[in-house]
């Protein structure tokens, strides 16, 4: 095992999926000369060249388009958002072309791409490159959505879905890059995590939070402080929001009997609604308490540093909402 950022771990899966499978290969801005916009591809184009790197001009929908047609026709392409900020240009071909493609054409094309690059608020950077949009995908029939939170989770699930005959839209946490974690290396094996299967980051018995990407360090953090007054939260990270894994989802919620949610994006329509309404829905007499959800505030980001931090949830929110689940607050 080897103590690797985030950064490093989704480079050695890029790398080691284009070393095992010629049809891949990774477009978008800045991704060869420049090495990537956050270095995610440093030393590729050195490896592979500029026909499996490829940079490109700041053409979103271009480009995402070029990516659709390529695995049309077999290639398995890797399409680098500098910013899902920027992915707004290249919806049309993401929603209408990849996740629709293999349905319209009754199975005669598979779609095997990933879109992928930094999601969530950013710093400082404003409303129109901070903001989360897991969500927006999830609502799109023919997509997977991955959202990562560690080193080892970040190199297995791309793995797994470079690897995948279906479009999968994979959500880099913007300010965890430098997370560092232990990633199995090399030698060990071939390392792949399944898309779909949610991971148990700590056991617990008095609350079930529900997280993913950077809300997992503020819930892990939470649930360290609620330790020290003896309450011990579950805190399940989903890493794979479409499809969602209900049978571990289900089973914490039936062992604590109570539920947080937490996420990065907006309230309203949201994925924590989704799961509420599940686990409402089907496990109506195994709660103790109405779930209750941690989210950003309801507009969009400031500019200033003191105002972003008091749109953004943080360890503490999640803290009193565990608190308040429990009636202890």
């Amino acid at each position: 095992m080897a103590m690797i950022t985030i950064r490093e771990a989704l480079n050695q899966a890029l790398d080691e999926e284009m070393a095992r499978d010629p049809k891949v290969f990774l477009m978008g801005e800045e991704v060869g000369e420049y090495q990537g916009a956050y270095k995610v591809s440093q030393g590729l184009i050195q490896k592979y060249g500029p026909l499996r790197v490829v940079d490109t001009p700041i053409t979103e929908l271009s480009f995402a388009g070029v990516g659709v047609g390529a695995a049309m026709v077999g290639l398995r392409p890797v399409i680098e958002m500098m910013t899902f900020n920027f992915c707004i240009l290249a919806l049309d071909q993401i929603f209408n072309g990849a996740a629709k493609m293999r349905f319209m054409s009754g199975g005669q094309y598979k779609m095997p791409i990933v879109f992928r690059g930094p999601n969530g608020p950013a710093h400082m950077l404003s409303a129109q490159h901070s903001q989360a949009t897991e969500n927006w995908f999830c609502n799109v029939p023919g997509l997977k959505v991955v959202a990562p939170s560690t080193p080892a989770d970040a190199k297995g699930l791309l793995k797994a879905s470079i690897r995948d005959d279906d479009p999968v839209i994979f959500l880099e946490a913007e300010l965890a890059y430098s997370l560092q974690g232990e990633v199995p290396d090399a030698s060990a094996g071939d390392f792949v995590i399944p898309i779909g299967k949610a991971d148990v980051k700590r056991a617990g018995q008095h609350v079930t939070i529900l997280c993913w990407s950077k809300s997992v360090q503020h819930s892990l953090t939470a649930a360290a402080e609620l330790a020290k007054e003896g309450i011990e939260a579950e805190v399940v990270d989903l890493r794979t929001l479409r499809p969602l894994d209900i049978p571990t989802i289900y089973a914490s919620v039936k062992k604590t009997h109570r539920v947080v949610t937490v996420e990065e994006g907006y309230p309203f329509a949201g994925i924590g609604a989704e799961l509420a309404y599940r686990i409402q829905h089907d496990l109506f007499d195994e709660l103790d308490a109405p779930v209750t959800r941690v989210t950003s505030l309801d507009l969009p980001m400031p500019y200033a540093e003191n105002l972003e931090q008091l749109v953004l949830p943080t360890p503490r929110d999640v803290y009193a909402a565990a608190k308040a689940v429990l009636y202890r607050s």
